[in-house]
């Protein structure tokens, strides 16, 4: 959830700082340009005041005055352009130069000068040149009448480059942008810690939601920190959670106490019909059939019992030598197999595992002696065990009459068997235990084809424990 939460807040922060820093960069190379149109105004005003009085063409009648102003106003404009660069001029309405600078520099027939020129004509200011930005080259023009008596007599034309000022724009860009990317870091900064804070309740309650779906029943979220909802949340969970373990709790001791107050009168039961069977003749059938009857009902009895026990215990999880607990087994149920006439074989390398010895034997038991009982004589019976980075795994094999496809869904429900095994040893409840059992300790159990025929069951136990 974090993944797809932060990615929308940094969107919907990088927009916000764009919305912002946007204007502002535009608003800056805005401002650096009128500042500099500003001073070429001021600039423009001052040559404009000095070409009022030099605006006729010299005659002899007065040489000195016209000639001392004219040649002042060339060497503030050669002073002007040496020291900043820019292109001055005072041109007549007809285009002929009163002073410029450089010598050589004349109003153009097209081109920015010309309109601001020809605007200037007009008695008002040129317009503001377009905005200038830092990819482009291109020069700034103002131009200012020389209004004498009302009449506008001559134009004072500026031609500056642009490249001091984009450099300033440009600065000033990259100050916006260290400052929209400082922002950035720490918005960034923030909705880690907010994405953190709203969502560490809700990690850990699929932890415990997982530990709870495991079996670790006692698992419980943490009441601390995050939105006042999502403590709210945590809150109504675990009461759920108690609630829960306690409607199992009534279920398991229902079941318990059951099956062990129905031992005592059964085991009397079982006992009057010895004493009725010794007033019968040897060898009744009816005798024998109620006897055999009641001995399943005691075993049924017992595994129910033993799933109850299995259902609350708690797992006693430890490093396991899988392969050498499995090869105990398998020593152990060799001489039951032998005397069935099947032969019972395995592969089990030293390998560890994350698990409860006693509850993997019980399981494994379960599960060989299953295969054992349903493999015919001559049958095969494998236990093999296997490993990778993250499970050690214990499969057993058999060459029985396996199951179907239905039946495979069905399997390891509680007292269900095969039609076609009714007749055989057995209350139903074996591979019901085993799974509670694996439960317990974070493992797992499952049922496959075995080809050509038969069945294979597969446990799993992870290699390493859990981080809780």
């Amino acid at each position: 959830m974090r993944t797809r939460l932060l990615p929308l807040l940094i969107v919907l922060m990088a927009a916000v700082l764009l919305a912002l820093g946007v204007p502002l960069a535009v608003s800056l190379a805005a401002a650096q340009q009128q500042k500099v149109v500003v001073d070429r105004i001021d600039d423009t005003a001052r040559f404009a005041a000095l070409a009022q009085f030099v605006t006729d063409v010299p005659t002899a009648s007065r040489p000195s005055t016209t000639d001392e102003r004219r040649q002042t106003l060339r060497r503030e404009l050669d002073s002007y352009h040496g020291v900043y660069g820019i292109r001055a001029g005072v041109f007549y309405s007809n285009d002929a130069a009163m002073a410029n600078a450089p010598g050589d520099w004349l109003v153009p027939r097209t081109g920015e000068v010309r309109e601001a020129f020809d605007e200037a004509l007009l008695s008002r200011r040129s317009h503001d040149p377009q905005q200038v930005w830092p990819w482009q080259r291109g020069r700034l023009v103002v131009a200012s009448p020389v209004i004498r008596d009302g009449d506008v007599v001559a134009v004072v034309v500026t031609d500056s480059p642009t490249g001091q000022l984009r450099s300033r724009i440009l600065r000033g860009w990259l100050v916006i942008g260290a400052g929209e990317a400082a922002a950035m870091l720490l918005a960034v900064g923030a909705a880690l810690r907010l994405t953190g804070w709203v969502l560490r309740p809700v990690r850990v309650l699929d932890a415990t939601t997982h530990d709870i779906a495991t079996g670790r029943l006692k698992s419980r979220v943490a009441v601390g920190g995050g939105p006042p909802e999502l403590r709210r949340l945590a809150r109504a969970f675990n009461e759920m959670a108690d609630n829960v373990e306690d409607v199992l709790e009534q279920q398991r001791a229902f079941v318990a106490d059951a099956s062990h107050q129905l031992r005592n009168p059964l085991s009397a039961l079982l006992l009057r019909i010895e004493l009725l069977a010794l007033e019968l003749p040897e060898g009744n059938a009816e005798i024998a059939s109620v006897r055999t009857e009641g001995k399943r009902l005691a075993q049924v009895l017992d595994d129910l019992l033993d799933l109850a026990l299995a259902e609350h215990a708690e797992a006693d999880l430890r490093l396991t030598d899988i392969g050498a607990l499995a090869g105990e087994r398998v020593a152990a149920w060799a001489p039951a197999a032998d005397a069935k006439g099947v032969h019972l074989t395995g592969d089990c390398p030293p390998t560890t595992g994350w698990a409860d010895p006693i509850a993997l034997s019980s399981a494994l038991d379960a599960l060989i002696d299953n295969a054992v009982k349903f493999t015919p004589e001559d049958g095969t019976v494998e236990v093999a065990v296997a490993f990778d980075a993250d499970s050690t795994t214990v499969r057993v094999s058999d060459t029985g009459p396996g199951l179907t496809d239905e039946e495979l869904a069905r399997v390891g429900d509680r007292f269900w068997r095969s039609g076609r095994h009714q007749n055989v040893k057995g209350s139903g409840l074996g591979l019901s235990i085993s799974r509670a059992l694996l439960s317990a300790g974070g493992g797992s159990i499952g049922y496959a084809h075995h080809e050509p025929r038969g069945l294979t069951v597969t446990v799993t136990v992870p290699r390493h424990a859990e981080p809780r």
